[in-house]
């Protein structure tokens, strides 16, 4: 895939909002999908966990998620983005997502390692999101731990409860 090597992690900006729904929904089903209202609330209230990977200037993937008390993704906060907690908590992750043409070449992985080194800098204690099973495997290669079945109906969907320790 060409120009993966120059990859840029940013924080997502408004400008960014059309390749991110454009990504989210080629990655996720209508129902598991944000809209566009859920994702600009989301960059207003996500400044620092909102991270978007771009090659040669153009999005070409995305990390985002809030930072809260709470250990666990919530199916309220889809609906009800919480403010990031300025340090501490614990730094959920709502959604990563990878264009499919560049999938494949570790950008899901350097993007979980970004956000991961932000909550370090943060003192959060986890990082943790919620997986369908058959991406569990690619999240316990990046060092998670499923920790079972989510007290999650996102979408009529099964989720897995995955942790990060920091």
């Amino acid at each position: 895939m060409k120009g993966v090597d120059a990859m840029k992690i940013t924080d997502a900006m408004a400008a960014d909002l059309p390749a991110i729904l454009r990504i989210e929904r080629l990655g996720f089903s209508a129902e598991e999908a944000g809209s566009a209202a859920q994702y600009r609330d989301r960059l207003e209230k996500l400044t620092g966990t909102f991270l978007v990977a771009k090659v040669a200037g153009q999005v070409v993937g995305f990390v985002v998620g809030p930072a809260t008390t709470a250990a666990y993704v919530a199916d309220w906060m889809y609906e009800q983005t919480p403010r990031n907690l300025p340090t501490g908590g614990h730094q959920l992750i709502y959604s990563i997502a990878i264009d499919p043409a560049y999938r494949g070449a570790g950008l899901g992985s350097r993007l979980l390692a970004a956000i991961s080194e932000r909550a370090r800098a943060a003192h959060r204690e986890t990082l943790s999101l919620t997986s369908l099973e058959r991406n569990v495997p690619f999240y316990e290669k990046n060092g998670f731990i499923n920790r079972g079945v989510a007290m999650s109906d996102h979408a009529g969907e099964t989720w897995y409860n995955l942790v990060k320790p920091l």
